[in-house]
């Protein structure tokens, strides 16, 4: 895996959602770790599934944490992709919008949990990686252990409603997901 400043990765919407993935990715990119990407169709996906499984938040909110991700990361959001939609094969055809995104974005790699769902064989052809976001925080934490503390440590420090522990936080992170950047993070944050 690369690592430098231009170092692109697509957040596919199931590593938008769950938030603490969310902020976690986002706070890596912060700083300067890899620069995030979606489309508006990535995060109408993510909040559409949020919305179906938590009646206590509305859409309004959630449109206001898609417009700080906009504002903290004005480059990220890919458009006209579309027409490469139609010529990618992929086993769910439902997921071809995030590879015509990464292709059109020329990204590096696409982070999701959904890994079958792009299988190299395909997403291959355009010079694109597919790593789950445990992967991804992984290598980061091997690459850079001090940058990945930093962003840790801040995301943390950010949480004050209510406020979490570091403990709690890795908590967090491992249920939704991440048990190997977890203990990763354990040994060197």
């Amino acid at each position: 895996m690369i690592h430098s400043p231009k170092f692109s990765v697509i957040l596919d919407a199931c590593v938008l959602y769950p938030a603490p993935i969310r902020d976690f990715l986002l706070s890596l990119a912060a700083e300067g770790l890899f620069k995030p990407h979606w489309s508006e169709e990535i995060q109408d996906e993510w909040v559409r599934n949020l919305l179906q499984t938590r009646e206590d938040l509305t859409a309004q909110q959630l449109q206001k944490t898609v417009d700080a991700m906009n504002r903290a990361f004005p480059d990220a959001n890919i458009s006209e992709y579309e027409d490469l939609i139609i010529g990618l094969s992929l086993p769910d055809a439902d997921d071809r919008h995030v590879l015509a995104c990464a292709i059109k974005g020329g990204a590096d790699l696409i982070t999701t949990f959904n890994l079958k769902d792009f299988p190299s064989s395909e997403v291959g052809k355009y010079d694109i990686q597919v790593q789950n976001p445990d992967e991804l925080v992984s290598s980061l934490l091997d690459l850079n252990p001090d940058a990945v503390c930093v962003a840790f440590s801040k995301m943390v420090a950010r949480l004050r409603n209510p406020p979490k522990t570091k403990m709690e936080v890795t908590n967090a992170l491992n249920k939704c997901g991440l048990p190997m950047s977890v203990a990763k993070l354990k040994n060197n944050c």
